[in-house]
């Protein structure tokens, strides 16, 4: 798939249309010019989500009612559709060409997958980073899995308000276990799923990781559910329904779930020790873009084309020799959008890229990366 042309308007600084390169793509400029802002567009565009803010009307340009990001699309087949985003106030609206659809069927459109600073919070973060990794791993080549993944997190928002509810008056374990047992059902149905869903993700990517297509390094991950040793996980729901039973009245002390996936971690192992306590900052780097490659083999295995890759300060996270290196693998594979403030990067590699000047929301194409 190929991103051909972008049209944006409102969002955040952003104005104007460009027309994209089939490969690499730089996004030049100053700090402050708009070049994140960019590929916040276009991930928008994408995924109908921002990867800096949950409240998207955060990122309506200032003094403006809503905000368009306009997209042509090229699938494999030759196929063009027109992607239209846009918001305004706290409603988003989802269109290929001019017809509004919900979000799954929207997100067959298009995909990007997205390194930057935050991103690392995959490897050095707390378990809800790596748990949101595998869930979008999922929704990219499951769009419907957005749908289960709404649904667990509904479920658990009424359980918790009837656990916080149960808590504050007191009531007794048996009449709160009436009021949470349809609740609980289904739970157990819904999280069976994922956990599932979560482990064949989780092979897909070790299978792709033994082949090292960027790194020589021993990279492997395993999902860690947080009924492990805690009885038959290979019968998931009959376990999760005695642990839940168990622990209910802890569950009405805390006011809150204490039970199911949205408990659950992934380890992340570099040569056999843990990433986040081990690795180096530059081997944690290299995991990252390793498991987000393996996510874009798997992508193009099952949907027959690349994702876009977009890539926010690249010389901030990696060296040199790193970009190289993953800007020859990308060579030939997905439509790549970097953003960088160094010219040495773009003069670097600049001779077989687009080149965009990002002044002022505006980006320019360039053919000079004079400073």
């Amino acid at each position: 798939m190929l991103l051909t042309e972008l049209d944006v308007w409102n969002f955040r600084n952003l104005r104007g249309k460009v027309a994209c390169g089939t490969g690499l793509n730089i996004l030049l400029g100053k700090n402050g010019q708009g070049k994140t802002n960019w590929l916040e567009a276009i991930n928008f565009l994408a995924t109908g989500a921002s990867f800096r803010t949950a409240r998207l009307a955060e990122a309506v340009a200032f003094g403006e009612n809503e905000a368009v990001v306009r997209g042509l699309v090229r699938q494999s087949a030759g196929v063009s559709r027109e992607l239209t985003a846009l918001v305004s106030g706290n409603t988003k609206l989802l269109s290929v060409n001019g017809k509004r659809v919900q979000l799954p069927i929207y997100r067959e459109e298009l995909h990007s997958t997205v390194f930057n600073a935050d991103s690392m919070e995959i490897i050095r973060g707390g378990p809800e980073y790596r748990r949101q990794f595998l869930d979008e791993s999922i929704t990219a080549i499951y769009p419907p899995f957005v749908s289960t993944l709404a649904d667990y997190a509904r479920i658990i928002r009424q359980k918790n308000a009837l656990l916080h509810s149960a808590a504050e008056k007191g009531i007794s374990e048996a009449e709160a276990a009436e009021l949470i047992a349809p609740w609980n059902s289904q739970l157990i149905a819904i999280a069976g799923k994922i956990y599932r869903a979560r482990q064949r993700i989780v092979e897909r990517i070790n299978a792709e990781l033994t082949k090292r297509p960027f790194s020589s390094e021993s990279l492997a991950i395993r999902y860690r559910s947080s009924l492990e040793g805690k009885g038959d996980i290979e019968d998931y729901e009959t376990l999760l329904q005695e642990r839940l039973a168990l622990r209910l009245r802890a569950e009405i002390i805390n006011g809150h779930s204490l039970i199911g996936p949205h408990r659950d971690d992934l380890e992340i192992d570099i040569n056999g020790y843990d990433a986040r306590r081990f690795a180096s900052a530059g081997q944690q780097r290299t995991a990252l873009l390793s498991l987000q490659i393996a996510n874009i083999e798997i992508f193009r295995a099952q949907r027959g084309e690349y994702p876009l890759f977009l890539i926010d300060d690249l010389d901030a996270e990696l060296d040199f020799e790193r970009i190289g290196r993953l800007l020859d693998y990308l060579e030939g594979k997905t439509q790549t959008f970097i953003t960088t403030s160094k010219v040495a990067v773009a003069e670097a590699f600049g001779p077989k890229a687009a080149i965009f000047k990002v002044e002022k929301g505006l980006a320019l194409v360039s053919c000079t990366v004079t400073s």
